[in-house]
C-alpha cells in the first residue's frame, strides 16, 4: 500500500482546498472517500477469491493423491485375495480328495427333506428373528401343558 504520513496528508489537504476551493471540497472528499472503499472491498474480493482458487487446487491435489493410494490399496487387497483364493483351492483340492462323506440313514434324509423349501413351516419359524418371537410372545421353547399351569397360574398351584 502507499506510504502516508500524517505531514503528507496535510499536504495533500491543502493542495485540494486550493485546487477545488471550499465549496466542493465536501463532495469531492465524500466521493473520494466512497472510491477508497470500493478500492478497499474489490481488494478483499479479489484475496478471497484467490484464496478459494488456491484451496481448490490444494483439494484436487489431496484427491488425486487419495485416489492414488486407493488405488495402491484395492491392488494390494485384490492380490492378497488372489493369493488366499489360490491357496484355498489347493486346501480344498486336498480335502476333497482325503474326505469320505459318512452314509446317511434314512431318518436324517427325511428330516432333512421335510425342513427344506422357502415355504416350510420349520424354516420359516427358525428363520425369525428371537427379538421379534420374545416381542410377539411366540414360544421358543418346549414346555408340558403342567409347566405351564405352574409358570402361568400361581393361584392354581397354592
Amino acid at each position: 500500500m502507499i506510504d502516508l504520513g500524517v505531514s503528507k496528508l496535510a499536504l495533500i489537504a491543502v493542495v485540494a482546498l486550493v485546487v477545488v476551493g471550499p465549496e466542493r471540497l465536501p463532495k469531492v472528499a465524500r466521493m473520494a472517500g466512497n472510491l477508497f472503499g470500493r478500492a478497499q472491498r474489490y481488494m478483499a474480493d479479489v484475496k478471497s477469491e484467490v484464496s478459494r482458487q488456491m484451496e481448490v487446487e490444494e483439494f484436487k491435489k489431496l484427491r488425486e493423491e487419495s485416489a492414488s493410494v486407493f488405488k495402491e490399496v484395492e491392488s494390494s487387497i485384490q492380490s492378497t485375495v488372489n493369493e488366499a483364493n489360490a491357496n484355498l483351492s489347493d486346501q480344498a483340492d486336498i480335502f476333497e480328495n482325503n474326505f469320505t462323506r459318512p452314509p446317511l440313514d434314512e431318518k436324517e434324509v427325511f428330516r432333512k427333506s421335510m425342513r427344506q423349501g422357502r415355504k416350510s413351516w420349520g424354516v420359516r419359524r427358525a428363520a425369525r428373528p428371537v427379538w421379534f418371537k420374545h416381542s410377539t410372545g411366540m414360544r421358543t421353547r418346549v414346555q408340558s401343558g403342567a409347566a405351564r399351569m405352574k409358570r402361568f397360574h400361581h393361584s392354581a398351584g397354592k
